[in-house]
């Protein structure tokens, strides 16, 4: 009766859910994951890392994200979300000790691995808590808004660069701790499905389209989450004060992405993902030309995190469109293809970096990014493809 009765609650009050499910989604993304890129400077300071380690360690966090995210969404599936969550609570956690301990290049390349496999189960363990807790009207803002806790957590681990630069291994330890608080939180606010209700698997062939469109926007973003801030540190000269504030700027504007179902529902999935792609491109390009400018890489940045995103936002819709019996499933299925473009666009644009410069690395990103926009479905979507209508 009292599981009934939090269910009731919940369905009510949808921020009961979105507020620890977008502080997990921060923690595991925004810090666990891409604090690698952003504590770039001080990794290589300390342990002396090159453009192509830290490309070969980023890329190994990602492929570490896509077995977590495959595990996810089988637990998913199988009715067992809440032990997902707890995967990229623990795993989260666990890498992130392991980086604020690390003595060696060996243990830090663990440790960011470890902490990068944490998002991949987080997402499909929400997007089955959301669809099974928040009243079906409201679950596609609710998707959109837990998703946009990437932003918030670029902004922390902005602002912890800006105020304590060289206390990289305390707030590594930090992240580890809010990893478990955040996770119990939403676990407490979650109502978890029983074993009937249990999700089919996601049948590849209905995601192909979808699928090489994450690809191709995964491995263009990986320049700017990979290489943005030492691009702006080196070759830009930006002090660590200005680049840990244009940090701030990136994940706030990643906020503005959880919008991102409601623009589904007003231009359709085509227009969202080609406006979003071409936004992320142009970004990438601006912060390779003008990395020394504050007010250029402001720009830059601001629209490279609405942009990404919304490009993660509207790849959740477009799973849940085509499989909305599985759209658990279906959301880490494209989160693996993104992930996995940002693997290949790590050791990709890493091994470019080395070979000519980071900003022909960025103009390469672009490009890709640029190649993902025709693969956007060809035709306006209707409402009701957006995720959380259970309708049809």
């Amino acid at each position: 009766m009292a599981k009934r009765s939090l269910h009731s609650t919940t369905q009510d009050r949808p921020a009961a859910l979105v507020v620890p499910g977008l502080a997990v989604i921060a923690v595991t993304y925004g810090l666990a994951r891409y604090g690698f890129g952003l504590y770039l400077p001080q990794f290589r300071t300390a342990f002396g890392l090159s453009p192509g380690t830290a490309g070969a360690i980023a890329a190994a966090s990602y492929l570490a994200y896509c077995l977590a995210a495959h595990a996810g969404q089988r637990l998913a599936g199988r009715a067992r979300g809440r032990r997902a969550l707890w995967l990229a609570g623990g795993t989260a956690a666990l890498g992130s000790l392991l980086v604020a301990a690390a003595w060696s290049v060996p243990v830090l390349a663990v440790g960011a691995f470890v902490a990068g496999s944490g998002a991949g189960a987080a997402t499909p363990a929400l997007v089955a808590a959301v669809a099974s807790t928040v009243r079906p009207d409201a679950q596609s803002r609710a998707q959109a808004l837990v998703n946009s806790g990437t932003g918030a957590g670029v902004v922390v681990g902005g602002l912890l660069v800006l105020t304590v630069p060289d206390a990289w291994r305390p707030a590594w330890a930090g992240f580890a701790v809010v990893a478990v608080l955040v996770t119990a939180w939403a676990d407490r606010r979650s109502r978890w499905p029983a074993a009937a209700e249990a999700r089919p698997e996601a049948p590849l062939r209905e995601l192909a389209r979808p699928l090489v469109a994450a690809v191709l926007a995964g491995a263009g973003c990986a320049a700017v989450w990979t290489f943005g801030r030492e691009l702006m540190t080196v070759a830009g000269a930006l002090p660590d004060r200005t680049t840990g504030l244009l940090w701030c700027v990136l994940g706030g504007a990643g906020l503005i992405g959880g919008l991102s179902g409601d623009l589904v529902l007003r231009v359709g999935l085509r227009w969202a993902w080609l406006s979003s792609a071409g936004i992320a491109a142009a970004a990438t390009l601006l912060l390779a030309a003008l990395p020394g400018s504050p007010a250029a890489a402001a720009l830059a940045l601001a629209g490279f995190g609405a942009a990404f995103v919304a490009l993660s936002g509207v790849l959740i819709a477009w799973g849940g469109h085509r499989l909305p019996a599985a759209a658990p499933q279906a959301a880490a299925v494209l989160f693996i293809g993104l992930t996995a473009g940002q693997a290949v666009g790590a050791l990709l644009l890493g091994a470019v970096a080395d070979a000519a410069s980071t900003r022909t690395a960025f103009g390469v990103a672009a490009a890709l990014l640029l190649a993902a926009a025709p693969a956007a479905e060809r035709r306006a979507l209707s409402p009701a493809a957006a995720p959380g209508d259970r309708s049809r």
